[in-house]
């Protein structure tokens, strides 16, 4: 499975890549349908967000720490136009969004 990663290298710069998510095709209980599944990755803290009608972009910004996002709903918009270090800015449907946020353990 495919996911989007956006990432800065050390001089500051932020890029979009893709990361590949290992899966296994293995029933997710006894007498399931089997799907795919990810390991599982250690993550320190969780984090629901709302981001509310009418907020449509989120200026230039970087996570603080290593971030998995996931969208519970909708779809967003990254664009990263960086050559300061700025981050990236996310634009945001006009009826809202309800997105979590997993602090990833780094290694």
């Amino acid at each position: 499975m495919k996911c989007l990663r956006i990432y800065s290298t050390p001089d500051g710069e932020s890029y979009f890549g893709e990361v590949d998510v290992a899966t296994t095709v293995m029933p997710p209980f006894p007498n399931q349908a089997p799907f795919e599944l990810s390991a599982y990755y250690p993550a320190s803290r969780v984090r629901s967000i709302h981001i509310p009608a009418g907020m449509r972009e989120a200026g230039f910004h970087t996570p603080p720490d290593t971030l998995l996002a996931i969208w519970l709903d909708g779809s967003v918009e990254f664009e990263v136009e960086d050559i300061h270090g700025k981050g990236y800015i996310s634009r945001h449907p006009p009826e809202g969004q309800n997105p979590n946020g997993l602090d990833l353990d780094s290694d």
